[in-house]
């Protein structure tokens, strides 16, 4: 373990084995760093954040702040963080509202420079973000997304599995698994096949999920007639059940976005 004699760690913080700390690193309360993670110049991990095995945490990077949410009344919350992950230079990643609430971002993910992910946020593995990317509160990001520079994404928006975003994309309603989206707002414009057949998705099933794309996006379908199509007509497999499953719950939201409650009254 290799610390700068000018970081500042406070005394309840737990750091791991072999990890190095650079000059001007700030470590707050009750903080966790494991083994082999590196905190490059100038880091600010505040309190309550716990941050994985062999992470590499780049120059001015703030993790765990408050979050940016007038309901937030000082009350414990966290900021957890896998294994592996990549966060680059001035990455700022907020923790959650709600006592004892979490932001989590899972493992081997890469979030490029000046990014943004905001609190109550849920992201997979396998994640990549690319430059100046903001994230707002309570949004879902699965396994194996793709998300290019400057993209905009609204609070409770999911973004599904293997799905990829183009850039400077305004993305205000879930983005369905294995699409490629773009836009201002962001619309569904094809199949990421490549994804797919990098991740070792069988031809069959991506033929069928080429099939559903169609339902769903090149027919004169509704959401429900494309959906009904597609449970009759295109043979069961574990991604299109999956996506089916994704689209259901797009159903039972609010503004195109399964998870935001419908407002009442």
């Amino acid at each position: 373990m290799g610390i700068h004699p000018t970081a500042v760690i406070d005394s309840s913080a737990e750091i791991g084995k072999d990890v190095q700390i650079g000059a001007g690193v700030i470590i707050g309360a009750n903080v966790q760093v494991g083994d082999g993670t590196v905190l490059e110049p100038h880091v600010y991990l505040k309190d309550y954040t716990r941050l994985g095995k062999e992470c590499q945490v780049h120059a001015g990077s703030v993790l765990g702040g408050e979050p940016q949410d007038a309901k937030f009344k000082g009350e414990r919350s966290f900021l957890h963080i896998g294994d592996r992950n990549i966060i680059r230079e001035y990455v700022t990643i907020h923790r959650a509202r709600g006592e004892d609430e979490r932001t989590i971002l899972g493992d081997d993910n890469m979030i490029m420079a000046y990014c943004h992910i905001g609190h109550n946020c849920t992201l997979g593995s396998h994640v990549m973000m690319a430059n100046y990317t903001g994230i707002s509160g309570h949004v879902e990001v699965e396994d194996r997304v793709m998300i290019s520079g400057h993209v905009g994404v609204h609070q409770f928006v999911r973004i599904g599995r293997l799905a990829m975003i183009g850039g400077m994309s305004k993305v205000v309603q879930d983005v369905p698994p294995f699409m490629i989206a773009d836009g201002r707002p962001c619309k569904v414009y094809g199949l990421n096949v490549v994804g797919l057949r990098r991740n070792g998705i069988l031809p069959g099933v991506r033929g069928a999920l080429k099939q559903a794309y169609k339902y769903l996006y090149r027919s004169e379908m509704n959401l429900s007639q494309a959906m009904e199509a597609i449970t009759s007509e295109i043979e069961p497999s574990v991604e299109r059940d999956y996506l089916l499953e994704f689209l259901d719950r797009v159903r039972f939201g609010y503004g195109g976005r399964g998870n935001q409650p419908k407002p009442t009254g």
